[in-house]
């Protein structure tokens, strides 16, 4: 991004270098920001003049964010649960959620700002950490580029590795139940067959380019989860007994059991990643923010899952439940192999959602080299990058505890520390608020980031030394 370097002036934008002198003479140049109105009041308007084909509705985004939220981590809530206690676990689940939310709310109330700073109508999540830095502090400009790329390839890297996790667990879930029905253990079925069996409906899914058109594909992928988790409660409080007798050595656990609770709920719930996408698509961008915006509305009912099946998991197995809460579930019977199945086919369906971040990442990088027949090109580099997706969980279907030390990394750095930082640089010279509260508040989001960071890529570690040595 070209940066001010004309006596303090911005760099013309790609689309103002087509207006005329007269068109440009009428444009009002907002030196200033108040937090409140002045932002909002500048005469250019990024939401008129955005342009979609085909916009998403408030329900769409909130059925994507859903999807986003929901994913395959909830099934290890009751282990987090187990490292915090039940009382504990409550708090600390809505914590995680409130800091995981807000880092959210703060990048896009920040590209919003952003948005009339640059006269711009969108931009991804790496282009706002660029914009920060570009119209922050002199001494920060010149670093504006790098921080987008590393926001880039960390972003890629995420996502990639994580659609290539989701691809494990379909085919692992599907071969459990196959195996079974086969009278086999799992070792002696090849799961790199399942793998393989994958690419082309992968493929198929991939090609999909619009968030308007994944919506339903995620209504879907919502509808499996739920079944699977409402048949999962239902395991847990419709059938046996829960360890009632033992809730007083549940309810709090020393601090030392805490860093695992963190590591696996912040990367559960945390969906940095497809926020930016997710209001680029919207029709009404401002309805993701306020206090009932689609954003909290979302995160809300994840949350309240999240404790439910955390909270009921841990009172039901105690200390002897497991990474996944579906490994304690009787596979030899018929919900349970229905719980598999529904998960199997809700992790499917968000592949496309997870998906979009990488292509997305990928396509703009390399658009500009294919101008004669875009779309064409758009379709072979999706039929690729999925291929590469596969191929490299087929060639280490473990890769999840490889995952885990990136997504610690990543997300921890994304996801919290990165939003913090834009958001004080943002802010620079609009103002920090009464007593600064933004730097204080930031502060903490920061030494909480940090946290996740060391224990999360500790654990995976860990997770990585305990898969090796079998």
């Amino acid at each position: 991004m070209v940066v001010e370097s004309n006596g303090g002036v911005p760099a013309p934008q790609e689309l103002e270098t087509f207006l005329s002198p007269e068109e440009k003479s009428k444009e009002k140049i907002v030196k200033t920001y108040s937090m409140t109105k002045d932002a909002e009041s500048a005469d250019f308007d990024p939401f008129a003049e955005r342009k979609l084909d085909n916009p998403t509705s408030n329900m769409d985004t909130l059925t994507h964010l859903l999807k986003a939220s929901l994913g395959t981590g909830i099934l290890a809530m009751p282990m987090a649960f187990k490292n915090a206690g039940l009382v504990s676990g409550i708090f600390f689940t809505i914590l995680v959620a409130v800091v995981c939310t807000h880092c959210s709310y703060v990048l896009v109330k920040c590209a919003h700002v952003l948005y009339k700073k640059t006269r711009r109508t969108n931009m991804t999540f790496p282009e706002v950490g660029e914009a920060a830095l570009a119209n922050g502090p002199e001494g920060l400009r010149r670093y504006a580029y790098s921080f987008r790329i590393f926001i880039l390839v960390s972003l890629f890297a995420t996502y990639f590795g994580t659609c290539s996790v989701y691809t494990v667990i379909v085919a692992r879930n599907i071969l459990q139940v196959v195996a079974y029905h086969m009278g086999k253990e799992e070792e002696e079925v090849e799961i790199r067959i399942f793998i393989i069996a994958l690419l082309l409906p992968l493929i198929f899914m991939s090609w999909v380019r619009n968030l308007k058109y994944l919506a339903p594909i995620s209504m879907i992928a919502n509808v499996f989860m739920g079944l699977g988790l409402g048949i999962t409660f239902y395991y847990l409080v419709g059938t046996g007994e829960l360890k009632t007798d033992k809730i007083k050595d549940m309810l709090f656990k020393p601090p030392g059991e805490w860093a695992e609770f963190f590591s696996l709920s912040i990367f559960a719930m945390e969906a940095i990643g497809v926020v930016m996408p997710l209001e680029n698509a919207m029709k009404t961008p401002r309805a993701m923010l306020g206090f009932c915006g689609v954003l909290n509305k979302g995160m809300s009912g994840v949350t309240l899952v999240y404790i439910l099946l955390g909270f009921l998991g841990y009172l039901r197995f105690g200390e002897t439940v497991s990474d996944s809460i579906t490994l304690d579930l009787d596979k030899t019977l018929i919900p349970a192999q229905i719980v598999k199945i529904a998960i199997a086919i809700a992790v499917f369906c968000t592949y496309g959602l997870q998906f979009f971040v990488c292509i997305e990442i990928m396509w703009n990088g390399i658009k500009d080299k294919f101008t004669k027949r875009p779309d064409l090109a758009d379709y072979i580099t999706r039929t690729i990058m999925v291929t590469v997706c596969v191929l490299l969980a087929v060639a280490v279907p473990t890769i999840g505890p490889f995952m885990g030390v990136i997504g610690a990394f990543c997300f921890s750095i994304l996801g919290l520390i990165a939003p913090a930082f834009i958001e004080v640089i943002t802010y620079w010279d609009i103002g920090f608020g009464p007593g600064h509260y933004l730097i204080w508040k930031n502060v903490l989001v920061l030494i909480f980031g940090m946290f996740a960071l060391i224990f999360g890529t500790k654990d995976a570690i860990i997770k990585i030394a305990a898969v090796y040595s079998n």
